[in-house]
């Protein structure tokens, strides 16, 4: 009767919740799907889509340079998504928050959580990684 006592690990295992995949890697995964047609592979803005655009899309291995060496991530989460836009963005640039970024992830700063999708961590993660 003691073999039913063997599963209880593998039965707690089971009931973890897997946390959604914020890593660098994912990030670059749903860069190269999401971002490299215009932004390119490399992200220097010259993606096969991006040079037929009217407005080049940007380089993005500069953001930090421009930003006084700090990634703006809050900011590069923003435009992704589309929340934070101005109007010198191309209308060719999507809204990825209206599409599934997938579950959310609970990012806490100063005390605060903040429910961010998962997909778009991951992206700034990756692109934050590519500074130069």
């Amino acid at each position: 009767m003691k073999k039913p006592l063997l599963l209880i690990p593998f039965l707690l295992g089971a009931c973890v919740a897997q946390q959604p995949d914020t890593s660098v890697e994912a990030g670059k995964a749903a860069y190269q799907t999401e971002c490299a047609a215009c932004h390119g592979a490399d992200g220097r803005g010259a993606g096969d889509f991006g040079v037929e655009l009217f407005t080049i899309p940007p380089d993005l291995t500069t953001l930090s340079a421009q930003n006084g060496g700090d990634f703006p991530r809050d900011y590069v989460m923003s435009v992704i998504d589309g929340y934070d836009r101005s109007h010198a963005f191309s209308a060719a640039m999507p809204e990825f928050g209206v599409l599934d970024l997938g579950p959310t992830v609970i990012v806490e700063e100063d005390g605060v959580g903040t429910p961010v999708p998962a997909t778009l961590l991951a992206l700034a993660n990756y692109l934050e990684t590519i500074q130069e």
